[in-house]
């Protein structure tokens, strides 16, 4: 691996940490990583802006939640600085004997500040 490679790599590791410790204890303040021009497609409805995106993710139907990632997969994009990353994992709803099966696409671009906000984020869950 290449610097840039390596770079990139780690930077896509330490988002996904963050996203989902986000997630999973705090889910209000992931609005701090999106931007006005963000979109997330959540199992095929597509959402813009960062107050409807906070929207759907604190009114999801349960109050907490466990992501056990199992793959993350990053790319530069061909935005200057962007990264693509490709998650997949399991999701542990409480009262839920079985996990689920999920992936997830982030496009990452960078900040005038030095990090990055989520201007694609796209989530499904996998049956199977």
């Amino acid at each position: 691996m290449d610097g840039m490679e390596e770079q990139v790599e780690l930077v896509g590791k330490a988002f996904v940490e963050h996203y989902y410790h986000l997630f999973d204890t705090n889910r209000q303040s992931l609005s701090s990583l999106y931007q006005p021009s963000s979109m997330l497609t959540f199992e095929g409805q597509n959402i813009q802006g960062v107050q409807d995106i906070a929207g759907k993710l604190t009114q999801l139907p349960f109050d907490q939640c466990q992501h056990v990632i199992s793959t993350i997969d990053s790319q530069p994009s061909s935005f200057p600085g962007g990264i693509i990353v490709f998650v997949s994992g399991n999701l542990q709803l409480p009262g839920e004997e079985h996990q689920l099966r999920f992936s997830q696409m982030f496009h990452l671009i960078p900040t005038i500040q030095g990090s990055f906000y989520v201007q694609n984020d796209i989530f499904r869950l996998n049956y199977g």
